[in-house]
């Protein structure tokens, strides 16, 4: 399918050197040719201000300089009207049995008459998702997912090699808190008189995988540590994972353990190289931090600092705390080094509004590795708001989920009360950095008030 703003720039271009050659228009170097939309219909569909750009270097009136680049204007079978409006502008109007005739071709070519080269030879990454298996997929979670699925699925289009990741965390206290939860609902199958702490996950799938557990190993497990409750409740969290973002047709080519990183030591070879750049020091407090925030620290022993005032911010950053354990941000360079050096041009991640000052240290650790960060591209979502009516009020209650309370709004709820399809439109219609509110009732109503009941009738 013709890219109609380049073949019309292209239009222009051939006009220009048209009227060169024939003197009606004095040398010079022709520029980028810029086409655009027009705002007002009745101007046709693209505008064309080149003429305005060109008065300096041809020493002519911008209007006269237009009239010589419609004289010379090459036939295209696309274009039925060109007109010179205001102090040059060039507006084109579009053949309407050229477009007719691009229903027909889009008909009989599918999805591959919009495919383009631009990323042809080029490799592509979306990370997206990208939530701990400690419960079901939530509505906030599922509006990063489709987000991200969707850029996926543009950059295929425009020719990119794209593999879609999901980075997860199976290391942290989160998943021990889930191991042990999962032991402690085993043990209660098994009659023993226990109860969940306070900081353990109260979910009722917990109790449905301890019957499970019973039925596979009987009481074999009851003296075994939460690893292997772990193992188990990990297993079957992916599971469920999977099937629920399957159900709004969004697959996963890679599934990125935060741990392997440890594992074959890409996290302290980053530190190492961080520090050997020097960007890497040891001290109880950070430069650039305020009075209020040492006093607030209580901070006795040293950190590991990164000199992220180097790169403009206003006070550097922890890597790695007095512990030795490392903060967020250490495994999350090593991370993007791992990306770049597996050859991706482009990577892109989809993540929540609240990891943005992340997101910027990240970039900076990259470029004191002595990596180019250009290719590292972040989509910020807000929150999505969910809410139905309540049958006995008539009024709206915002539904809240919590995996820990085990009180969540899955994505399978989604799915049972709505349908894929409105799940995808409702979540794409806003701008990611645009609060939701996805209201269940409106998005199921059968009227054209409804964009998704209209479309599909």
């Amino acid at each position: 399918m013709k890219l109609l703003p380049i073949e019309t720039a292209t239009l222009v271009t051939q006009a220009i050197q048209s009227a060169q050659e024939a003197g009606d228009l004095p040398a010079f170097d022709i520029p980028e040719i810029p086409i655009n939309p027009t705002k007002d219909a009745s101007h046709g569909d693209y505008a064309c201000p080149i003429a305005m750009a060109l008065a300096k270097p041809a020493k002519m009136k911008p209007r006269d300089i237009a009239e010589q680049i419609v004289a010379h204007l090459p036939q295209a079978t696309f274009i039925s009207k060109t007109e010179i409006a205001g102090p040059g502008f060039i507006n084109f109007t579009l053949s309407e049995d050229f477009l007719k005739q691009q229903v027909e071709a889009i008909i009989a070519e599918g999805s591959e008459l919009f495919a383009l080269e631009i990323g042809k030879g080029k490799k592509a990454q979306v990370e997206f998702v990208s939530a701990n298996p400690t419960g079901p997929i939530h509505v906030g979670r599922t509006r990063g997912g489709v987000l991200g699925d969707t850029m996926a699925r543009l950059l295929e289009a425009a020719g990119y090699d794209v593999q879609r990741e999901y980075y997860f965390n199976n290391a942290g206290q989160q998943m021990v808190k889930l191991g042990e939860s999962l032991k402690v609902r085993y043990l209660q199958e098994l009659g023993q008189d226990i109860e969940l702490g306070e900081d353990h996950y109260q979910g009722e799938y917990l109790i449905d995988y301890a019957k499970d557990l019973v039925a596979e190993v009987g009481d074999r497990w009851q003296d075994e540590g939460w690893q292997n409750f772990k193992v188990y409740v990990e297993k079957r969290m992916f599971e469920w994972i999977r099937k629920s973002l399957k159900a709004i047709d969004i697959e996963h080519d890679n599934f990125f353990n935060e741990d392997s990183l440890f594992q074959s030591e890409e996290v302290w070879q980053t530190l190492a190289q961080l520090r050997e750049n020097g960007y890497v020091y040891e001290a109880v407090h950070g430069e650039g931090m305020t009075e209020e925030e040492i006093e607030k620290s209580k901070a006795t022993e040293p950190a590991q600092w990164f000199r992220t005032t180097r790169f403009g911010d206003d006070k550097d950053r922890v890597l790695v705390k007095a512990d030795g354990v490392p903060t967020y941000t250490l495994p999350d360079i090593a991370y993007h080094k791992n990306k770049i050096e597996r050859g991706f041009d482009i990577m892109v991640n989809v993540l929540g509004a609240d990891h943005g000052q992340q997101y910027r240290t990240v970039a900076w650790g990259v470029e004191a590795l002595g990596l180019d960060p250009s290719g590292i591209h972040v989509i910020l979502n807000q929150l999505v708001r969910m809410v139905v009516t309540d049958p006995e009020t008539g009024e709206k209650v915002e539904k809240k989920g919590s995996t820990r309370k085990g009180i969540y709004d899955t994505l399978d709820d989604l799915v049972e009360w709505t349908s894929a399809d409105a799940i995808r439109y409702h979540l794409l219609a806003y701008a990611p950095t645009t609060h939701i509110t996805f209201d269940v009732d409106e998005v199921v109503k059968q009227s054209n008030e409804n964009p998704v009941y209209y479309i599909q009738n």
